[in-house]
């Protein structure tokens, strides 16, 4: 995801709601930015993608978003001011923190909107909690991340190795790991990006990526029961466009929305992805109300 944010001061970064660092019981402490929305909004939790923060992805589509509901995004483990654990990265776990996180905060159901690496987190938190999430949104996302293409397979083999290095190296190590990733994946981040990727416990970062790399609904994504939206970046180079159309026609009922952008659509077209996402969410809570209606 490029990092350039445009038209913010490149040191001190976008206008960002305020946030705070809530404890999950019996799980540990994670940051979340919190919007209230208008009196009796339905709930979004924005779920972020792998080596970015809740901000990097979101930070554009706060403010509208809150226009029409109240809005949740959390830093997912390892991930920014996200969650720490001595446990392993799995997406399952990021897929109970928002069941726990919805908890402490005395909700019922929420409508869970994933980014990338947050569509399979999405998928999960309903595939685990299905009473508790009301709609899903899926966002330049797929069933399944690698393919029978060789190179891609090895890319996500070889997080396996990063994440060893990174765990059993010092802190010199990892830094200079993290900085040859980032350096590798040919990214030009602005000093407040920066800053926030810094705060990255990148053996678990290493490890998610990895995690990724297995995942995959292909068995049971037509299980899916709930109104879900999935957001297509139409010219996306990370996540093929065809594979975002087969998660659409996976689960009964999808509506797909179309965005003409790369992967970073979040943020380089955020004119076009922003009022998508508003009426992609739009959607799914009115679909949800319907639902309830009948």
């Amino acid at each position: 995801m490029s990092a350039a944010v445009e038209g913010a001061d490149p040191v001190l970064g976008p206008w960002l709601p305020p946030g705070r660092a809530v404890e999950l019981p019996g799980r540990g402490t994670t940051f979340v930015r919190e919007l209230p929305g208008p009196p009796d909004a339905p709930t979004v939790v924005l779920v972020h993608g792998w080596t970015v923060t809740a901000d990097m992805n979101w930070f554009t589509s706060y403010r509208e978003l809150s226009r029409r509901f109240r809005v949740l995004a959390l830093d997912q483990r390892g991930h920014g001011r996200g969650l720490r654990s001595r446990r392993a990265f799995r997406l399952e776990d990021c897929a109970d923190d928002i069941v726990a996180l919805a908890d402490v905060l005395d909700l019922d159901q929420v409508i869970v909107a994933g980014y990338s690496m947050g569509g399979p987190i999405a998928q999960l938190t309903w595939r685990r909690h299905p009473t508790r999430v009301a709609g899903l949104v899926l966002c330049a996302t797929a069933r399944n991340f690698t393919s029978g293409v060789p190179e891609e397979r090895l890319w996500f083999i070889s997080l396996n190795g990063l994440a060893m290095a990174s765990r059993l190296g010092a802190g010199p190590t990892r830094r200079w790991l993290s900085d040859q990733f980032i350096a590798r994946r040919g990214r030009d981040y602005d000093p407040w990006a920066y800053d926030q990727i810094q705060r990255h416990d990148w053996t678990r970062v290493f490890e998610a990526g990895r995690q990724l790399g297995r995942f995959s609904s292909v068995s049971w994504a037509s299980s899916i029961d709930v109104p879900t939206a999935v957001i297509i970046t139409t010219r996306d180079r990370v996540v093929p466009p065809r594979r975002q159309q087969r998660l659409v026609e996976s689960i009964p009922g999808a509506k797909a929305f179309l965005v003409d952008g790369d992967h970073d659509a979040c943020v380089d077209r955020a004119d076009e992805f922003v009022p998508t996402l508003v009426a992609a969410c739009t959607w799914v809570a009115e679909e949800g109300r319907r639902a309830a209606a009948s």
